[in-house]
């Protein structure tokens, strides 16, 4: 493994003490990595690292918190959330894991990549944030110990209906797309008030073909109509059982139910701040629950299902989801000017996402793999460099097309990039018509 966590200067975030011992996480990690690529590399090694990285992370959280009461950071909660929920989910699940698999080679390549992910992420946004940088955007969410409470009954309910073996792997979950799934909504409200609850679920297909579509004895890898109106039911069995635990919302009546697009889900999520919003893995793939309450979306968003619509209605969502079958294109760029142009140039011929930064990206790769990455080169903190050589020193993602998006065509600037080995450059003047045909161009070639 050639995987190097190399500490850059704009990880510094101008606080010497923090910045001293990011500086030392970076070289255990990168110790790791080493190690961990050595032939006949000792399993008591990697232990005693591993337990290092660990002893010393929670002791910076400690020293950092300290930091932040001194100075009086108003942020301080929503940090420390941060760091408990690290410490007290990701940390033992990925501990459990190394024992489970007697620290094997994958096992520990993935307690590694997973630390360092974390680890860049967290330097980069929310400690950035204690010298003056922005925080985190979840302060609309349910108290700690309320969404724990419900990520623990939804657990139960996952299990007992669907004998799914889960667990929570972000409790902020910010709508990336992790390969094909399906997007339900369901408004539930009452007579004597305008107030409203709205609950989305978001099931990988593999989820419901492995569960309901095994109950019914379907044998296709593919949703069908009947399997879909089957999950429609139970979909509403399990939110009403989640809504049983919370006598405040029992007086609830569904009302509405939709199928949604992804763009349409992502679209309320980006304009609604949601008060849970849970993501989790299972052993049959990807399950997410959101809550907006009680007074969220407003105009339609889709054609309200009832019992003499239903059938047609889910016959048209597969037909369309089967026909969304387009190249994937992920828009990595800090202009939103730029991210929404190239989003608009290209969304009639493909299935385009975009995220504004090198660290969000690296999250949705790995959530919902692109078929091509436009990449700006010239981002603050994580630049295109920065992420092209993230994504080559992963086996997973080595593959994946990168061609760079920039506004220098100086004879340097063009052999700086072409020296980083990227798949093409574009230059981001171009006229509208001419980077579309690029973009076609390289589809038609990659396919011929």
């Amino acid at each position: 493994m050639e995987n190097q966590l190399v500490w850059e200067d704009e990880f510094n975030i101008g606080i010497k003490i923090i910045d001293d011992e990011h500086q030392r996480l970076f070289q255990i990690i990168s110790k790791l990595f080493t190690l961990e690529g050595e032939e006949g590399r000792s399993r008591r090694a990697c232990q005693e690292g591993i337990k290092y990285f660990k002893s010393h992370a929670l002791q910076h959280f400690q020293d950092e918190e300290k930091y932040m009461e001194l100075i009086g950071y108003e942020d301080l909660a929503m940090h420390r959330r941060l760091h408990n929920d690290f410490r007290d989910k990701t940390l033992p699940a990925l501990e459990k894991e190394l024992i489970q698999e007697d620290f094997s080679p994958a096992a520990v390549e993935h307690f590694l990549a997973v630390c360092a992910g974390w680890l860049i992420g967290h330097t980069l946004t929310e400690d950035q944030a204690i010298a003056g940088g922005k925080m985190s955007k979840w302060a609309d969410l349910l108290p700690e110990e309320q969404l724990a409470a419900m990520e623990e009954v939804i657990l139960k309910l996952l299990k007992n209906m669907f004998q799914l073996k889960a667990e929570v792997i972000s409790n902020a979950y910010g709508g990336e797309k992790f390969g094909k799934g399906v997007y339900y909504r369901l408004v539930y409200s009452r007579e004597q008030d305008d107030k409203k609850w709205e609950i989305f679920l978001v099931f990988e297909d593999s989820i419901l073909l492995n569960t309901v579509g095994k109950i019914m004895g379907i044998k296709s890898d593919k949703l069908d109509i009947m399997l879909l109106n089957a999950v429609r039911y139970t979909a509403c069995q399990f939110v009403r059982r989640v809504m049983n635990h919370y006598p405040s919302i029992q007086s609830y009546d569904m009302t509405e139910e939709n199928f949604l697009t992804y763009d349409q889900f992502y679209e309320i999520l980006e304009k609604k701040q949601p008060q849970v919003s849970l993501l989790f893995s299972t052993d049959k793939g990807y399950f997410a629950y959101c809550v907006m309450a009680p007074h969220l979306l407003e105009g339609g968003i889709g054609t309200p299902l009832d019992a003499s619509n239903a059938m047609d209605e889910i016959g048209k969502y597969l037909l369309e989801k089967e026909r969304n079958t387009k190249q994937k294109i992920l828009i990595v760029d800090d202009s939103i000017t730029i991210r929404q142009g190239m989003k608009r140039l290209l969304m009639e011929n493909y299935d385009v996402s975009e995220v504004h930064s090198g660290v969000a990206a690296i999250r949705a790769i790995t959530l919902d793999r692109p078929d091509l990455i436009l990449l700006d080169y010239e981002m603050p903190v994580c630049d295109g460099s920065h992420v092209l050589e993230m994504l080559r020193s992963e086996k997973e993602f080595a593959d994946i097309p990168v061609i760079f998006l920039t506004t220098r065509d100086d004879p340097e600037s063009v052999k700086k990039v072409i020296s980083l080995k990227a798949d093409g450059y574009l230059l981001k003047y171009l006229k509208p018509t001419d980077i579309k045909k690029r973009i076609d161009d390289y589809f038609k070639a990659k396919e011929a």
